[in-house]
Parts: C-alpha cells; sequence; structure tokens
C-alpha cells in the first residue's frame, strides 16, 4: 500500500475492533428489541482474531432490532460516513441512527494532507516532513511555506515568500489605536483576538461579505491575505505587549527574520540598531515550528467551523484565536509553572505523585488527548531549555521538572495509563527564562499557529467535501407542552433561580435615593 494511504494504529481506524465478539454475544443475550435496546453485530466476528486491519473495504453489521443487515463502506482512511448509518431505522419514524461523540473522540470532520501524528508511536510530521527533522534544518518561514503549498521553497520561491510576508507586516495605524485603548491589564489574548477581528474591517476587499461568496476562489486573493496575516499578527503580538509594559508599538524591521523581527519589536526601545541575540532568536523560531500546526485541533477545528460558513478567513482565526485561550489548550503550560512552584523543591515531588495517584491532585503537562508515548516536541523543547538558561540564567524549577518527569515515567501507575510530558511540560519554562509573563503565553502559541489555520483555511476552500458545519444534537428536553397564562405559572422546585451578583458601587448607590425617595 502507497505510504499516503496507510496509517498507522489511526484511532480513526478500527471501528471494527470496537465490535469485539465477546460483547456482541452479550448483546445477543441481553436482547432487547425495539428503538430503545438492541445492538449491532458484526458478521464473522470469529474470523476477525489475529487480521491484519486496515485499509479500505466494508463492515457489515446487523441491527438487533430489526433482524437487518447492512454493508456499510470503509475507506483508505479507514472511517465510515457518518450519513451511511442514517439508512439504518427502526420504528415508524424512519429516523436513522447518528453518532454520538462529545468532544469529537473519534470523529473525523474533514480529510486533510497537512500534518499527521501517531499518537501511539510518538510521530509528528507536517506534509510528511518529521517534525525532528524540520526544527534542526528549517526556518519558521520555510515550514509556514510547506505547511501552506505542500513542498518545502526553492531558494528563490522562499526569499519571495519572506518579503511578500515583511512586505506586509505593518499594521494600520487605526488598528494600533484600538489596542492602545485597551485596559493594560486585559488578558493580552483578548487584545489579540480583537485586533485581529478588526483586521476584517481594514480589508473590505477581502470581505465575502462585502464581495461575493466567490471571492476566496482566486488564489492571488488567498495567498494576499495568508501574506498579510502571518506579517501581521507578530506586529500585533509585539503591540500588545508593549501595551501591557505602557509603552508605545515599534515599527517592524523588513531586514531581519521573521523570529528576529518579533524580539526586535519587543526589545528595541526606540534603538533602530539594536540586534536581538541570534540564539535567543533561533530558540523563538524553533519554538514557532514546533508550535505551527497540530491537526485537528480546539482552535484549528474552530477555524474550519467558521470558515465553513463563507466569513472571512480574519474572523475565522480571530475564531481560532478564541478556543485557544482556553486554559485546557494554549494556556496550558500556565497550570505546569504553577504546578512545579507549588512543588518549589526536589524532597516534595513523592507527596506530590502520591496527591496524583489518589486523585488529590492534577499532574499538568503530562498526558495528552492524542499522545499515548511521548510527545516528540517535548523531548525537543527539553534541549531547548537547556540553550535558552546559558544564555539567560537556569530557572531553579527546571530540576523540579526533570526530577518529576524522571520519577512520573518511573512509575507503573503513569506508564500504564500511557501518561508522558506534552509539549506544555517544558514550554512554559522557556517562556519564563525568556522574561514572558505567563499570561502572555498563549500569544506565543498564537503566532507561529497561524500558519497552521491558514494551511487548513487554504485546505478547506479546495475540498469538495467542504459543507457548513452544522452538528446534530441528542435531544434530551421537554416533548411537547402548551402555552400557559402567566397568571397560572408556578415555579418548579428544579428550576435554577436567577442570581446576578452586584457589585459594591450599585450596593451603595441601592443605599442612597433621589429627594423625593427620602421624603
Amino acid at each position: 500500500m502507497a505510504a499516503s494511504t496507510m496509517t498507522t494504529a489511526s484511532r480513526l481506524a478500527t471501528l471494527s475492533r470496537h465490535f469485539a465478539c465477546n460483547e456482541v454475544s452479550s448483546s445477543r443475550e441481553e436482547g432487547g428489541g425495539g428503538r430503545g435496546g438492541g445492538f449491532l453485530a458484526l458478521d464473522g466476528c470469529s474470523s476477525l482474531e489475529g487480521q491484519n486491519f486496515g485499509g479500505p473495504g466494508n463492515l457489515k453489521v446487523t441491527d438487533g432490532r430489526t433482524g437487518k443487515s447492512y454493508e456499510l463502506e470503509i475507506s483508505a482512511g479507514e472511517t465510515i460516513r457518518a450519513t451511511d448509518l442514517k439508512q439504518i431505522t427502526a420504528g415508524a419514524d424512519g429516523v436513522g441512527l447518528r453518532t454520538y461523540d462529545p468532544g469529537y473522540l473519534n470523529t473525523a470532520v474533514a480529510r486533510s494532507a497537512v500534518s499527521y501524528i501517531d499518537g501511539d508511536q510518538g510521530i509528528l510530521r507536517y506534509r510528511g516532513y518529521p517534525i525532528e527533522e524540520l526544527a534542526e534544518k528549517s526556518s519558521f518561514t520555510e515550514v509556514s511555506y510547506l505547511l501552506m503549498y505542500g513542498e518545502l521553497p526553492t531558494r528563490s520561491e522562499l526569499a519571495n515568500w519572506e518579503a511578500a510576508i515583511a512586505q506586509h507586516s505593518a499594521v494600520p495605524e487605526g488598528l494600533l489605536k484600538i489596542i492602545s485603548s485597551l485596559p493594560q491589564d486585559a488578558h493580552p489574548m483578548g487584545m489579540l483576538m480583537t485586533a485581529i477581528c478588526t483586521l476584517s474591517s481594514f480589508h473590505n476587499d477581502a470581505n465575502p461579505a462585502l464581495n461575493g461568496q466567490d471571492l476566496y476562489k482566486s488564489a492571488p486573493i488567498r495567498n494576499k491575505q495568508i501574506v498579510r496575516i502571518l506579517g501581521k499578527v507578530p506586529t500585533i503580538a509585539a503591540a500588545v505587549y508593549l501595551h501591557m509594559a505602557g509603552r508605545s508599538p515599534v515599527i517592524p524591521l523588513s531586514t531581519l527574520s521573521y523570529a528576529e523581527n518579533f524580539l526586535y519589536m519587543l526589545d528595541s526601545m526606540g534603538d533602530n540598531k539594536y540586534t536581538p541575540n541570534p540564539r535567543l532568536a533561533r530558540v523563538m523560531d524553533v519554538m514557532f515550528i514546533l508550535h505551527a500546526e497540530h491537526e485537528m485541533n480546539s482552535s484549528t477545528t474552530a477555524a474550519r467551523h467558521l470558515a465553513s460558513s463563507g466569513v472571512d478567513v480574519y474572523t475565522a482565526v480571530a475564531a481560532a484565536v478564541g478556543a485557544l485561550y482556553g486554559s485546557l489548550h494554549g494556556g496550558a503550560n500556565e497550570a505546569v509553572l504553577k504546578m512545579l512552584s507549588e512543588i518549589g523543591s526536589l524532597d516534595r515531588i513523592p507527596a506530590f505523585i502520591q496527591g496524583v495517584k489518589s486523585r488529590k491532585r492534577k499532574m499538568s503537562g503530562f498526558g495528552h488527548r492524542v499522545y499515548k508515548s511521548y510527545d516528540p516536541r517535548a523531548k525537543i523543547i527539553r534541549k531547548l531549555a537547556e540553550e535558552v538558561f546559558s544564555i539567560v540564567g537556569r530557572d531553579p524549577l527546571i530540576e523540579v521538572a526533570k526530577e518529576l518527569e524522571k520519577t512520573a515515567l518511573s512509575d507503573e501507575y503513569f506508564v500504564s495509563r500511557k501518561l508522558y510530558p506534552n509539549l506544555d511540560f517544558y514550554s512554559g519554562l522557556i517562556y519564563r527564562a525568556l522574561g514572558f509573563p505567563t499570561e502572555y503565553f498563549p500569544v506565543l502559541f498564537a503566532i507561529p499557529r497561524m500558519a497552521g489555520y491558514l494551511a487548513h483555511w487554504k485546505e478547506s476552500l479546495a475540498d469538495p467535501d467542504t459543507k457548513i458545519m452544522r452538528p446534530q444534537q441528542w435531544y434530551t428536553g421537554e416533548w411537547l407542552r402548551s402555552y400557559s397564562d402567566i397568571r397560572d405559572r408556578t415555579v418548579p422546585s428544579n428550576v435554577e433561580n436567577l442570581q446576578v451578583p452586584h457589585s459594591n458601587a450599585y450596593r451603595r448607590r441601592l443605599a442612597g435615593g433621589s429627594a423625593t425617595n427620602q421624603q
């Protein structure tokens, strides 16, 4: 089988594995007709044992409610089409089966060639290239080109690509005024999301709502939005950082690399001859590579979800930033720092580990929805941490982190549960050593992830299967009720009362009153 069609232990690949013979037999013994009970039995179940699963084929199922058998096509990607389940019906209403999958644990919402993850083997590849090779040999701008167009650029292509990004790195003065009008203590991700969404208003030429839904069918128009966003987001992120510090924004320099330019805007302090440390710039560049893309994660899915409605790309990307904002996604490394700080010293690690095993403490930075082995990015980041510490000084928490990792990986509790360090375990230590406040960490995640968002946006526009995303639901509410007059209503005991907390300022005003009320 060609490498492009092979899948290794894909978590979407093994639907047939879930129809184990003993489970089917148990279901048959339990019986149960009608829509509320029953089973789907896999034909020829006894012959499955020891077979080499994988690739296209057919899935034969029997509906225990009706006795009818169905044959569903399994694609080369080892998926079945959810709409094929609609043919499996029982009862007079004719409603077919649907899948119930909260959190999309086992649902493929799109076909994509952008990146590949094998969580069991600890593999991450961008367009087929191992992340380890790209982190060692490539640059972020080269990787972003790869993600966008599927191939590594030639020397001239890379030069043109970098020049186009640099050309579009300046942001409108009006946008900078909007950032400066926000509270300095506002969360930087909120400011970043606001600014990116505002770009839509400054680039009406790129809005399908104003120029027609076929706008993005033009390759030049698509490409212009891509280089605009890649160029402007670091400038916006730097302006947010400087606003938090009470400083004015800095104009980007086109003569510097992508990571160097970002550090220049943060640290030049008005000196246009300032040059960032090249080793630290390389560390930042590698961090950007590692964060650039990660398949169909929460924020990337949000970008594709909004794009499916035909909205402009700036709004779609702003929504992705909103998803990345969450503590379970882009804010996870902040939780790691908090955990390491609470542990504080090596002698407190055994008690912490015991607390995790007794479910009294939470181990942040360990485990991943996808990876069931060591996150390949975490291995690279651990080495980067030593490089950073050799320049700016050693963070004492790195020793706590290393010992915590060593202790956990030698404990059967964590190994048996396939809990290994992920990207967030060491990245927070690097960012802290570089002087970034913890609330700014997700911004450093968002800057490079623009490449992934835009690659998926571009891909979705060309995918003939792309439809507006509109999931179904499993309705559990009241079936049918008649309207009652407000005078006849009573408050059910299970209804939550409306409680809106009041500020002390409100209570102060309430304690006063007009002259008429006080007479």
